[in-house]
């Protein structure tokens, strides 16, 4: 396994860890959406724009639902 797949591989665990924790704090919805971004990141390194653009977006989604949580 090479160092751009274990990312990607962090990068998407962190994304289901931090789903699944999103109903106990707002921050774990910001921890979300940063971990899409990383998700993003990897799409575009490993090659597969279109989910590094939707992972983009799913980041942007989770970080209004955390502003209207979170204030």
């Amino acid at each position: 396994m090479d160092n751009l797949t274990l990312f990607g591989l962090l990068a998407v665990t962190l994304m289901l860890v931090f789903y699944a924790l999103e109903d106990r704090s707002p921050w774990y919805i910001l921890a979300f959406a940063g971990s899409c971004l990383l998700a993003s990141a990897y799409g575009f390194l490993q090659g597969a724009w279109p989910f590094g653009v939707v992972e983009a977006i799913w980041s942007g989604v989770a970080a209004e639902r955390w502003w209207r949580r979170a204030g």
